[in-house]
């Protein structure tokens, strides 16, 4: 079983930071279960489309827009029906655009997980709003609590 945690957002945009300020906080705990590889992609989606090759399971980690309820956590599983096509667009990848990307070059998409929070503002500032912060703790345990659930999966590698 390979798992990816694959931690999204552009740390320059407030609470667009969320994803990689999580994985942070994860690998400072130290080192994830050998099968688990725990990743701030940052902006790069392209670097992730490739990452997914050969991949189990992919939980990716992400800020959400939202009009109400900033802070709050959302954890989706995501399948092949959930992702729209559209046209490939290498300077912005978002995680859809990317999962769409992997079905277009033949892969089969991994099952998918979202740890997703609302969040409050994408203004061009670095550091995350005070509910959105308050919601990492949250975030980081509903990672290990979806490593724990692939890992125990029956039948895995």
């Amino acid at each position: 079983m390979n798992i990816l945690v694959a931690g999204i957002g552009n740390i320059f945009f407030g609470d667009d930071g969320f994803g990689p300020e999580v994985v942070r906080r994860l690998l400072a705990e130290g080192p994830p279960p050998p099968q688990v590889r725990i990743v701030d992609y940052g902006i790069r989606g392209m670097f992730l489309a490739f990452d997914l090759l050969g991949v189990d399971r992919l939980i990716l980690v992400d800020a959400l827009p939202t009009e109400n309820a900033p802070g709050e956590l959302v954890v989706l599983e995501i399948g092949p029906g959930d992702i729209e096509p559209a046209p490939f667009d290498a300077h912005q990848m978002s995680p859809a655009l990317v999962l769409g990307t992997v079905q277009r070059i033949g892969e089969t998409m991994p099952p998918t997980y979202l740890v997703g929070c609302r969040i409050d503002t994408t203004f061009e500032e670095i550091g995350l709003t005070p509910r959105v912060e308050a919601a990492v703790p949250g975030a980081m345990d509903a990672v290990r609590k979806l490593i724990d659930r692939c890992l125990a999966e029956p039948g895995r590698p």
